[in-house]
């Protein structure tokens, strides 16, 4: 599950356009924000998929991604020429492919690494698609198939593509869009895959799954994320950082929990049951005078997070070690879940105490982002202060389910006991 937002020039403070994601995966999916230089291959070379090869490009731009531990493809990124792509899971009535093909996220990887404009990775996706098919498993530790739509951006335009199988629609971005994991784009498309050309349809009212969306939640999740668009004429990088923290309008409430609600929120918390998704990595991006300036949490939970600034021609801080679904206290990542599955035991507590310095960091970050490595280890000092408070906080009781649930992941971390055992 996943929400993404687009705001056009003529809707944001600084007259420039954003963008911004919550990546929601399994909770123990860590994520890894990299740096791919751009690069050339030689003539005839396969590259290498999850599932399948394909030929290789002659040259490929250099991308900044977030990609899912155990993956070649990318929840979210952006490329040199300032092309920034999200992609959605998508649940159609014809159900999802099973076939190994090429997954959603490696189609946006892909156009990142081809691709100079937007209109041109809507093109890559689209060619992609129809050639290769897409398919496969793509669940961490539960299986999990699905459709893809993606939102596509690069400072002048923006489109929405929605999929189905190799067939596909694109509308192009009028003012501000939401996108989350239902099927949006109706008769008001600017284009169509060729084998669903003729008369004019709505194209979501025909392929949504309705038993699917309401599990998902996914057409509630974008109304919502459409009314906190219009709810502010003037968008800036830090509203779009307060509109993926949004636990809807219960969340507003100073007692509110994530144990205590069953909603899927566009800031999203993992329980017990079904809720098995969270919101394992956060991206906003901004087209400045300067250039393409990018803000990652590189962590779950954006509420209990801090975004960081990071653009191309500095260094992206990067751990020693490659990331896995395995605890390494090395890894930023990793330390900051320890922060997170702490926080859950007493959320209104912890995030009443770290919210102040939280928003005072990311003002002053977005203020002026010149020294990258100094904003990203303030923000690991302030993690580690958060860190030792959270175990200080008294435990609230929580129900058997959602306790037990956090005690099994922990496990299959091996996040060692010291980190959880008040869970």
């Amino acid at each position: 599950m996943c929400d993404s937002f687009v705001v056009l020039p003529n809707r944001t403070a600084n007259g420039v356009m954003l963008f911004a994601k919550n990546s929601d995966r399994e909770r123990n999916e860590a994520q890894a924000v990299e740096f791919h230089p751009a690069a050339r291959h030689p003539g005839a070379t396969q590259l290498k998929c999850l599932y399948i090869d394909i030929p290789q490009a002659v040259r490929t731009n250099a991308v900044i991604i977030s990609r899912p531990c155990w993956m070649w493809g990318a929840e979210m990124g952006a490329n040199e020429h300032g092309v920034v792509i999200a992609n959605e899971a998508m649940h159609a009535v014809t159900g999802a492919p099973h076939t190994p093909a090429l997954t959603g996220m490696e189609l946006l990887r892909l156009a990142l690494e081809r691709a100079d404009c937007a209109a041109g990775a809507l093109s890559v996706i689209t060619q992609l698609l129809e050639r290769y098919g897409q398919g496969g498993n793509c669940g961490h530790l539960n299986p999990f198939f699905y459709q893809n739509g993606f939102l596509i951006a690069d400072g002048r335009e923006a489109y929405v593509l929605e999929t189905v199988d190799r067939s596909w629609a694109y509308e192009r971005v009028r003012d501000q869009r939401a996108l989350s994991n239902a099927y949006s784009i109706e008769a008001d498309y600017d284009a169509i895959s060729d084998d669903l050309a003729g008369a004019r349809f709505d194209f979501a009212a025909r392929f949504t799954d309705l038993d699917r969306d309401a599990q998902s939640f996914g057409r509630g999740r974008c109304a919502r994320g459409a009314e906190l668009l219009a709810a502010n004429a003037k968008h800036n990088a830090r509203s779009m950082m307060a509109i993926l923290r949004d636990h809807g309008r219960e969340g507003q409430d100073p007692s509110w929990a994530p144990e205590r609600t069953l909603a899927r929120t566009i800031c999203m918390h993992a329980g017990e049951g079904l809720r098995r998704s969270q919101t394992t990595a956060s991206m906003v991006a901004e087209w400045t005078p300067n250039g393409l300036q990018l803000w990652f949490t590189a962590s779950a939970a954006p509420c209990l997070s801090i975004f960081k600034p990071i653009r191309f021609g500095a260094t992206v801080p990067k751990d020693a070690n490659p990331l896995s679904d395995r605890f390494d206290a090395a890894a930023r990542w990793w330390r900051h879940e320890e922060l997170h599955r702490e926080a859950l035991k007493n959320y209104p507590e912890t995030i009443a105490a770290l919210a102040p310095e939280r928003d005072a960091l990311e003002a002053r970050f977005t203020a002026d982002a010149t020294d990258i490595g100094a904003c990203w280890r303030e923000a690991d000092a302030a993690e580690a202060r958060w860190l030792a408070r959270a175990r200080a906080a008294s435990g609230l009781a929580q129900g058997q389910a959602f306790a037990q649930s956090w005690r099994d992941h922990n496990r299959l971390a091996g996040i060692p006991d010291a980190a959880s055992a008040r869970a």
